[in-house]
């Protein structure tokens, strides 16, 4: 009772606190498209997004750096409605369950919940519970659920054997799921997550797009803890390069790619599942303008899916939908690989230092130096509204 209290006082403190942390255009860095409102997930109506966060020392000197995030398509009718989808893995080494029936099924039934590697069992099971006290099965009086449940590897910075996510925690993001602001870096599914050996986590953006005179929206949700050093590039400047110092892998002797990212793309522009898995691929593209190269030891896999077309899954022995044809999907794409660029920068520009198991250590991207090169190479846009948070 004691934990959950303090998990439930930390949440609300990450939920309100995030809407103050500058995001990566408050450091002047130039995106290309045009965001929505909030440039986030929830931009698209119908979305909400739920976090839990787990920071805590443990009296045996093990570190919890941890959570879950949960996505609702569409919101809390997502149990009862599901949506078009379809996925992508540009690399394998990496988890989302429920994926065979999305390919089979061309549907998304029920939330998308992000975790560490070895949580993912018992999110699982927790999202099904809870559809089954939730009542109201179907004939044979159980409910049949695969939910989808996708994980990336906070070993580094938590005590990943110690299963410290409890299905308590799976309820709560569940049900706080809300619209509006996203918190972003070190919250939820994200915690204790490292990209491009900096400190990072959750991050989202949005665009707006325009097809046959109607305005659509893309929205991407990334979980980002995939990438080495080098190879980093923000808005084309070779970071990677320059910032060399504190590289989080060095005292663990590790080489190369070891990490995974999470990509979860979402339009109400409506769009079919072959279509929704051809945008999931392009979330590919976005990643490669940061420097990833979806190394051996990296999980990259890509969800898509669209709040468009409800009719269709409403009882009733014809179904109808209607999509955006194929020559008219380039808007779709590049808003695609556009948004999740931004997002993986909102993550690693949010996340803030942290140690963890074993006193290792993640340092979060200097603001101020990140801004200094970005001026050096041509490409400070200065933001509209001057940031008020100090650079770490």
């Amino acid at each position: 009772m004691r934990r959950l209290a303090w998990v439930a006082v930390l949440y609300s403190f990450c939920a309100l606190s995030s809407a103050a942390e500058p995001r990566a255009r408050d450091l002047g860095i130039p995106f290309e498209g045009t965001p929505g409102p909030l440039n986030a997930l929830t931009d698209i109506a119908g979305i909400t997004v739920g976090q839990v966060t787990l920071i805590e020392d443990l009296a045996d000197a093990h570190k919890v750096r941890t959570g879950v995030t949960a996505i609702l398509p569409r919101g809390k009718a997502s149990a009862d409605t599901p949506v078009f989808a379809g996925w992508f893995a540009l690399n394998g080494n990496g988890e989302m369950t429920g994926t065979a029936w999305i390919d089979e099924s061309g549907q998304l039934e029920g939330p998308v919940m992000l975790t560490n590697t070895h949580s993912v069992g018992v999110v699982r099971d927790a999202v099904i519970a809870q559809r089954v006290h939730a009542g109201g099965a179907d004939a044979s009086g159980y409910w049949w659920s695969l939910p989808v449940v996708a994980e990336t590897w906070d070993g580094h910075l938590n005590d990943i054997n110690g299963f410290h996510v409890t299905p308590a925690d799976v309820d709560r993001a569940l049900a706080d799921a809300r619209g509006g602001p996203v918190a972003e870096g070190n919250v939820g599914g994200g915690t204790g997550m490292i990209c491009h050996e900096f400190k990072c986590g959750i991050g989202t953006a949005s665009r707006r797009l325009l097809a046959h005179g109607t305005g659509y929206l893309v929205g991407v949700l990334v979980q980002a803890n995939y990438g080495v050093r080098d190879p980093l590039r923000i808005a084309g400047v070779p970071v990677g390069q320059y910032l060399r110092n504190d590289r989080v892998y060095t005292d663990a002797g590790l080489d190369g790619e070891t990490g995974s990212i999470i990509v979860v793309v979402a339009t109400d522009a409506p769009l079919l599942p072959h279509q929704l898995k051809r945008v999931a691929r392009r979330a590919s593209m976005g990643l490669a303008r940061m420097g990833s190269y979806a190394g051996n030891g990296s999980g990259d896999i890509f969800l898509a899916f669209s709040t468009a077309n409800e009719h269709p899954f409403q009882a009733g022995s014809l179904g109808q939908a209607s999509f955006v044809g194929n020559d008219d999907l380039d808007g779709v794409f590049e808003a695609t690989v556009q948004a999740t660029e931004e997002a993986i920068v909102n993550a690693m520009v949010a996340a803030r230092d942290m140690r963890g198991e074993g006193g290792r250590y993640a340092k979060a991207i200097s603001h101020k130096d990140l801004i200094r090169l970005l001026k050096r190479f041509g490409r400070y846009k200065r933001p509209h509204a001057v940031m008020q948070a100090s650079a770490p």
